[in-house]
């Protein structure tokens, strides 16, 4: 899937991975991106899209 949301630039963020014994690892996080078809410029497109906005409906109009 795409690494970041081309509607709000959520991406990634990273940080660490903290055991029981207070052992760190680093590690990254991911959104939740989905590819969507979204009207554009009065033309259809596929845009990367986390569901966050599009359960908010900040998309202009998916399909």
């Amino acid at each position: 899937m795409a690494k970041f949301c081309e509607v709000c630039g959520k991406g990634k963020i990273s940080g660490h991975l903290v055991t029981f014994s207070n052992r760190k690892s680093n590690r990254t996080w991911s959104p939740n991106v989905r590819k969507v078809k979204a009207i554009v410029d009065g033309s259809p497109k596929r845009v990367n899209v986390c569901t966050r906005c599009l359960r908010s409906g900040n998309v202009e109009r998916a399909i």
